[in-house]
Formats: structure tokens, sequence, C-alpha cells
């Protein structure tokens, strides 16, 4: 049996460095198209909206400095395009009213069940911290229980 031989720290870490300058060269898409479509809310629950959810769920992403840097850039990236995916206020289905309600039911149920906006985006992301209040008011504009509630400033 032959002696496990011991691997040297700084050649460990020279190589752990090195993978860390080459994986930022590894691209990743970072776009804001176009506004096709947009919400249509008041001007108090487009403000909630767009400080809640607009950087996942919509092509007005504010792309913040650690999304240029990887792996966490990976990430952001794969996290804002499902958000696009589910639900995008950039793309509202303005002649499908069908889709649209499916939309605002699927808003009502996230937000006012706690799940939206995800848990633990609000310690870097403060206008994602939305009150009970607030939540309230989102959820009524979508039609959820107690809908016709909301405030029209």
């Amino acid at each position: 049996m032959t002696p496990l031989r011991r691997v040297n720290p700084r050649t460990v870490a020279v190589a752990l460095a090195a993978a860390a300058v080459v994986i930022q060269f590894v691209p990743v898409g970072r776009s804001n198209p176009a506004v096709r479509h947009d919400v249509g809310a008041s001007p108090a629950v487009a403000a909630l909206l767009r400080g809640a959810c607009y950087d996942c769920h919509s092509y007005e992403t504010a792309w913040p400095w650690y999304s240029r840097v990887a792996p966490v850039s990976w990430f952001v990236a794969d996290h804002v395009k499902e958000g696009r995916r589910k639900i995008n206020f950039s793309d509202w289905p303005v002649t499908d009213l069908e889709a649209q309600d499916g939309l605002l039911r699927e808003v009502a149920k996230e937000v006012g069940e706690g799940g939206m906006p995800l848990p633990g985006y609000g310690w870097a992301h403060p206008a994602a911290r939305l009150s009970p209040q607030q939540r309230a008011q989102i959820v009524a504009w979508a039609g959820g229980p107690g809908a016709g509630q909301e405030d029209s400033d």
C-alpha cells in the first residue's frame, strides 16, 4: 500500500485562483429587451410591482454588480430568465383576457401567501420588502380575496 501524497496548499490556492479567473469569461445573458406591453396598474400598485417584482419578472431588470461576477452571475441570469418565463410584466397579454386572468390569479396567490417576492430576496432589495398592507394592495389589484379595495393613489 502506497502512502497518500500530500498536496501542497499553495498549489491548490493557485489552481482555485486560476479557475476563478477563467470562469469570468463564460458568457452570461443579461438582456433587457424592449417592453412590449405594460401591465397597466394604478401608479401605487405599479410602484409596488416595480420595487418588488420587476427585477425578475420584466424587461426592466436592474442588473446589480454581482450579476457580472461568476459563478453568482450564472445563478442571477438563470433566476431572471425563469422569472420572466413564468410571469413577465413587460410582455403582458393585453388581448388574451384568459391568460391575463390566469397570471393575475397567480400573482394574487403568490403575493398573498408570501411566496413572492422570494424569501431572502429583500435583504439585498429593500423595495421588495412588502408590508402586509402592500401585499393586500397587490392582491386586491390582482383580483384576489378582498378585490376592489385597491388604493387609487
